[in-house]
């Protein structure tokens, strides 16, 4: 058994870096990515196709298991070198676990709930075990063991919730509530306690690379989304306008995020030793919240280039404010972290959103106005954040 796992999981499928080298981000985990942007289309399509609270619910879950899935790869990369070919092969079997989890999808509230659950807790267990086996006698390989006790925890909750139709939804949000929760009470488990936070030596500055480009791959969705709409429409003179709003909303979500936040944060890592705990809250949490809203923000879009001239209803209203708030609430808590001190520019474009949300539904404005309105009130923000950030 010793030398099985020696072949499969031998200690030198580990990186190796000096204390103050960075790993670099591998052909392997941009490979690896790939699924993501069919997960992303996947998940917008189905927000687009469930605009309703059920529905955003429903969305809700689905991200936040499809972000938890490619969160916690990520970090293993951080340790694991992905061109071994140890590393190699379960960077693939995870890549098909995420494949399966991104077709079962659509219908993972219906047909396919046991499709979607048996990926996403095999995609768990394999990556902890693995983990544990290849850190096997270090204090690393305890702390994957406790995190996969814990995924084992809420891997019940998926499966039962895939079994139960009726509960599914409750079910499944609290296996979500166990996933998210389990890094921030560290694991912790009877008669063995929690893994410290400085036990899990992070290069921080490769994670954060690694979610810039994610965020990129979100962002990439409101592309396809808007392209995929103009290339299977007539182009008339408010489409095109509609269009042009969403297309600006893209570059503003992207200047936002790689103008005002990238550069302070990279010098935070940079400076910091504690790179754990600045990346489990500024990029586990913050950048999964900023993702999701790079995702609704293109159903936004596709939603007002589709009815650009009618009189907005409620969802429509409801997901164009969801989506740019959450990206910034997602910056803010970034923000937060990184700069230690609030971002209330932010906040603000997140009160002036609702205010013109509800009252471009109020008095029935069409959506152009809507797109229009947020549009300014986003690029307003961007522009003040630089002036007072030079």
């Amino acid at each position: 058994m010793s030398s099985l796992f020696q072949r499969l999981a031998p200690p030198d499928a580990l990186r190796r870096l000096g204390p103050q080298e960075t790993p670099r981000v591998t052909t392997m985990e941009l490979f690896f990515d790939l699924v993501y942007v069919f997960s992303i289309i996947q998940l917008s399509h189905y927000l687009l196709e469930h605009a309703s609270v059920l529905g955003a619910l429903e969305y809700a879950t689905l991200f936040a298991a499809v972000w938890w899935a490619w969160n916690y790869t990520a970090w293993a990369a951080n340790w694991l070198n992905p061109d071994h070919p140890g590393g190699r092969g379960l960077m693939i079997v995870l890549m098909g676990c995420a494949l399966v989890m991104a077709i079962a999808a659509p219908q993972a509230f219906g047909a396919r709930a046991g499709l979607f659950a048996l990926a996403y807790v095999a995609m768990a267990l394999i990556r902890a075990g693995y983990m544990a086996l290849v850190f096997r006698g270090q204090e690393m390989g305890r702390n994957y063991a406790q995190l996969g006790a814990w995924s084992a925890i809420s891997g019940v909750f998926w499966i039962a919730g895939a079994l139960i139709e009726p509960a599914r939804l409750g079910l499944w949000i609290l296996a979500v509530a166990i996933d998210y929760a389990a890094p921030y009470l560290g694991y912790w488990l009877p008669g063995r306690g929690a893994t410290p936070m400085s036990s899990w030596t992070l290069k921080g500055l490769h994670l954060f690379e690694r979610n810039q480009l994610i965020f990129i791959i979100a962002l990439g969705e409101s592309i396809l989304l808007l392209g995929g709409y103009l290339a299977g429409h007539e182009i008339h003179a408010d489409t095109a306008l509609a269009a042009l709003i969403g297309f600006f909303l893209i570059v503003t979500l992207w200047w936002i995020y790689f103008v005002d936040l990238a550069e302070p944060g990279e010098h935070r890592f940079a400076r910091e030793s504690d790179h754990t705990s600045l990346a489990r809250a500024g990029l586990a949490y913050a950048h999964g919240v900023a993702v999701c809203g790079a995702i609704v923000t293109a159903v936004a879009i596709e939603m007002i280039v589709a009815h650009p001239h009618d009189p907005i209803h409620a969802e429509t209203a409801i997901i164009a404010f969801a989506g740019p708030s959450l990206f910034l609430l997602g910056c803010t808590i970034f923000h937060q972290v990184t700069a230690e001190r609030p971002r209330g520019l932010y906040l603000l474009a997140v009160a002036a959103l609702a205010v013109w949300s509800w009252g471009a539904l109020g008095l029935h404005l069409s959506g152009l106005w809507l797109g229009a309105g947020a549009l300014a009130i986003l690029m307003l923000m961007a522009g003040l954040a630089r002036r007072k950030a030079a």
